[in-house]
């Protein structure tokens, strides 16, 4: 009779692990989109939001510039059910005539409301480390805080979303340090429960010594759930002054386990 009651708890431990997956909530990921938004990885699980591929192009002076990663991957654990740490890396990219390794991010999301809160806030410092590959990364050390921001409008499937972001930033010559700062708005609609649309508006300055730069640029995403734990997603920016890359194409996926 025990490989009787072995399978049995076999079969109950397999139907319990289901249910759980079943009774979570839609995993919540960063990606699509330039918007961050305050929720987190559940305490003790791990996330990854993967770029399978983000091509840009660029026209300006009759030259045309591309540029292309692959794999650009995050990878997030949740640490308590109001803060998660996350380590960005993009295994290669290529722009202009170099290609190769990129700089890594360390992050460190926390959340500032409440979790049935009406508006989430959080907070998310960024420390880049300069490990590029030479000719794609400046080879400094540099830093940036976001704050995310979201609201679920009541009785709608909308939703609002701010990200403020202030940076520090190496100079164009190399010789020093200056500030930046963008800002994304969004709006998102809950189509269905696996299908999301979401429109966003972005901007940033970039105050260096040699001259401010400011890009804008309007953004839409698609975001389709497999499952609650696996979201497939795909988006186009679209750059609205002659320093923004003119068309941006992406597509990836976030899987939480």
């Amino acid at each position: 009779m025990g490989w009787r009651n072995v399978l049995a708890a076999l079969v109950l431990w397999f139907a319990s692990d289901i249910a759980a997956a079943a009774e979570s909530p839609p995993i919540c990921a960063d990606r699509p989109g330039k918007a961050t938004g305050p929720c987190l990885v559940p305490e003790g699980h791990w996330q990854i939001e993967t770029g399978l591929a983000d091509w840009s192009v660029q026209r300006s002076g009759g030259e045309r510039d591309t540029s292309l990663s692959i794999g650009e991957t995050t990878v997030k654990y949740g640490l308590t059910n109001s803060s998660n740490l996350e380590v960005d890396l993009v295994p290669w990219e290529r722009a202009e005539n170099a290609s190769g390794f990129g700089d890594i991010n360390l992050l460190f999301k926390q959340r500032l409301t409440a979790a049935d809160a009406a508006v989430q806030v959080g907070v998310l410092p960024l420390v880049k480390l300069p490990v590029a590959t030479h000719s794609l990364g400046n080879g400094k050390v540099e830093g940036a805080l976001l704050v995310p921001m979201g609201y679920s409008i009541p009785n709608t499937p909308l939703s609002l979303g701010l990200t403020p972001e202030l940076y520090w930033t190496a100079d164009a010559d190399g010789d020093g340090y200056h500030a930046g700062m963008a800002q994304v708005a969004a709006l998102g609609w809950q189509v269905t429960d696996k299908f999301n649309l979401s429109a966003e508006l972005w901007g940033a300055w970039d105050w260096d010594p040699d001259g401010t730069t400011r890009q804008v640029s309007a953004d839409g995403a698609v975001a389709y759930l497999l499952s609650n734990d696996v979201q497939l997603d795909a988006g186009a920016n679209f750059g609205l002054n002659r320093l923004t890359p003119d068309v941006e194409l992406y597509g990836g996926v976030s899987v939480r386990f």
